[in-house]
């Protein structure tokens, strides 16, 4: 059900002589009047915006335009047209960390015209932020297609900010964030980086977005988009003197021409969310809001998971995902493997039940199929088919056994960056997922992109994962893709798009230097601002020395009780118990925080935060009155004094509390925790102390 109110407030057209030369201005407030757009086009026709929040500049000047192949869009304007109008709805989520989502804002058009042709420009102001985006409507009567060859619109920050980034990588957001002020960024901090397999970073004064800042008066800002479809993903090119951030189109296999778009073609909606503090960041809903409904008429099917699979174990080098001593999938069928393969179906078996015993709803099962033996650092289009098993995996029989027992399984889809070959073999992939009942894949691109030339964020593999969404809803099969583009909201439009990796996971933490203690604060407010994050928390085994050949040398830089928190503060509605079914069964106590953490929400509370230091959240199950806590710590031991006045009044719940214990550091005592329970109300207060890159989670349930 959604509310609406939709008045058109002023409209003015065919804008003369006059006000062109002597330039045009018009502001649009947002509802509340805390945030105002000033649109200005000056007398040489250059359009321009700028920003104030709280009555104080926040977004300097900053000038906006594209240039297309035919000609320039950036200057040279006159006025055609502007109008007002103001907005109101709410609507609610397929799932969510909210029942409900106001979308409230006041809108700006522009229309512009100069000798290449049309744009109208929208901007829409909300209480914590705005979005703009381009119309492309070409020459009067034009028809077929524009070529874009950049984009220039400006990000002016009043000041030398503080700022969280990644470089501008046009193949793998999987770095870790390095914090500086913007006048310091500078990608060749990144030069070492040896653990990501496919990286391109060709400008060290280029970031990613979503990008976050602080002002020294606490103001946090954040820059990225929404709503990227059939159009490369914006990255940021930065001017470290004025401290201004320029779109970069990330291009295709022509590098001179980034996007070739319809005529009347709208782009993405460029973002800067704006609010007094950081948890007003998180709590914005701005993205969504920017993207389409839902597409999808029948949602029954799309069901938020927790679950469990064969996955981890490959990655501390306990199983492997290829069957062996084989390389194509025909000779695989006349061998015995190495011994060592992870998706037989025994295994799946003990997954499957360990999951049914627990209340789990799905299981992954990583290197089922044919093709891993010759894949790895290959550029080659046909590896996998999507459809034939190995000789030890019962694909049917598991499948089967997986409904019976209440926990389908998650089909792992790794295309190996081939998206070709992936589009060539989908549909009769997706034909037989239906055909077996089941219901969700794991896409993976690992690797280098096929179409060759073609990078993870131009247009043509957007487009290919927009495309692969569309498909599943169709099947109603639900997605969860790694090393695709950052998310911008449009799970909002496509619900069964549940989440994505796009960001250093936790399996970083088994072969490489690792993800840092800070890392787990950062992220909600940087790759958490485009949608949700499957970052496989839950590994209870931190140090795993058993699996490696030098022990120590790799761990999970947190403690166990961080990982139990993970499942709150950083928020999906995919989430995953990412270690083996032996490891929990030696801390069962703890284990039962995973099960029974949601993993789909009513109401999402922000209680502290600072982004890399600490993060305290609250959120209330779907549809029950259980409350859930979590609070996580940077590489700094400290305490943390939690209110509960966000629990109903009058009503008395037990809080189970999962914390460090007195002597739990991250690494070097990682494992230490302990449990206690303490009946609380709404005039409660918490202290919850935090160890060294620890973390602490609490169950609120109401006393029976």
């Amino acid at each position: 059900m959604k509310l609406r109110n939709f008045v058109v407030l002023m409209l003015f057209s065919s804008i003369g002589e006059f006000a062109f030369a002597q330039g045009f201005v018009q502001t649009q407030a947002s509802p509340s009047g805390k945030i105002v757009l000033h649109f200005q086009l000056s007398a040489q026709g250059i359009p321009s915006y700028r920003i104030d929040f709280l009555g104080k500049p926040i977004i300097a000047p900053s000038k906006l335009g594209l240039f297309l192949e035919s000609g320039q869009l950036n200057q040279g304007f006159k006025l055609i047209q502007n109008s007002s109008t103001t907005f109101d709805e709410s609507w609610q989520p397929v799932w969510g960390e909210v029942a409900s989502i106001r979308n409230h804002y006041n809108e700006l058009k522009v229309k512009l015209e100069n000798t290449t042709g049309q744009v109208e420009i929208t901007f829409r102001v909300f209480d914590d932020g705005i979005g703009f985006r381009y119309g492309l409507l070409g020459k009067a009567g034009q028809t077929g297609e524009l070529s874009v060859m950049e984009e220039q619109s400006e990000f002016a920050m009043t000041g030398d900010h503080t700022a969280w980034w990644q470089p501008g990588d046009w193949d793998s957001n999987e770095h870790t964030y390095t914090t500086s002020p913007i006048s310091k960024i500078d990608g060749r901090v990144y030069l070492k980086e040896t653990s990501i397999s496919t990286q391109f970073i060709p400008d060290y004064r280029a970031c990613q977005t979503p990008i976050a800042m602080r002002t020294t008066t606490g103001v946090h800002l954040a820059i990225h988009e929404a709503a990227l479809v059939n159009f490369p993903a914006m990255q940021l090119n930065v001017n470290p003197a004025t401290r201004t951030f320029t779109a970069f189109l990330v291009p295709g296999a022509a590098l001179w021409r980034k996007a070739i778009v319809p005529v009347g073609f709208q782009t993405p909606w460029r973002v800067v969310l704006i609010s007094p503090d950081a948890p007003g960041l998180l709590a914005s809903k701005l993205i969504l809001n920017l993207n389409e409904p839902c597409k999808i008429a029948d949602v029954s099917w799309i069901k938020p998971t927790k679950y469990v699979g064969i996955w981890w174990e490959m990655h501390l080098g306990k199983s492997t995902w290829d069957y062996g001593g084989t390389q194509t999938g025909q000779s695989a069928q006349g061998s015995t493997g190495h011994g060592r393969h992870g998706a037989t179906t025994a295994n799946t078996q003990k997954y499957i039940d360990f999951a049914a015993e627990h209340g789990f709803n799905g299981v992954l099962v990583e290197g089922w199929n044919t093709g891993w033996e010759d894949w790895f650092g290959k550029w080659k289009e046909d590896v996998f088919d999507f459809q034939t098993p190995y000789p030890d995996y019962d694909l049917k029989g598991l499948a089967k056994y997986s409904l019976e027992r209440g926990a389908p399984i998650i089909v792992h889809h790794e295309t190996s960056g081939s998206a070709t070959g992936y589009e060539k073999h989908i549909d009769k992939a997706f034909d037989l997922m239906q055909s077996l009942d089941l219901h969700a894949i794991k896409s993976g691109y690992v690797g280098r992109i096929i179409p060759k030339g073609e990078w993870h964020d131009g247009q043509w593999m957007i487009n290919h994962y927009n495309r692969v969404l569309e498909k599943a809803a169709a099947k109603k099969i639900m997605v969860d893709a790694h090393e695709p583009v950052r998310p911008t909201g449009l799970h909002r439009t496509y619900p069964n798009f549940l989440a994505s990796e796009a960001t250093r996971g936790n399996e970083f933490n088994a072969w490489s230097v690792g993800n840092p203690p800070e890392h787990e604060t950062i992220l909600p407010f940087t790759r958490g601002l485009g949608g949700p994050i499957d970052y496989t928390p839950g590994v209870f085994n931190i140090k795993f020395s058993e699996y490696k050949p030098s022990p120590n040398e790799y761990q999970v830089h947190t403690t166990l009780a961080k990982q139990l928190a993970l499942y709150v503060t950083l928020y999906s509605p995919l989430q995953m118990a990412a270690d083996l079914p032996e490891h929990y069964q030696k801390h069962l106590d703890a284990f039962q925080f995973i099960k029974d953490v949601a993993v789909d929400w009513d109401d999402t509370r922000i209680l502290a935060a600072a982004i890399g230091d600490f993060i305290v959240t609250a959120r209330k199950a779907k549809g029950s009155p259980n409350w859930f806590l979590g609070a996580i710590t940077d590489e700094l031991a400290r305490a943390q004094s939690v209110k509960l006045s966000f629990l109903p009044a009058g009503k008395t719940f037990v809080a189970t509390i999962y914390e460090d214990a007195p002597d739990a550091h991250w690494k070097n005592n990682p494992t230490a925790y302990r449990i206690r329970k303490v009946e609380v109300n709404s005039t409660s207060v918490l202290t919850l102390k935090l160890a060294a890159g620890g973390g602490a989670a609490v169950s609120l349930l109401p006393k029976e």
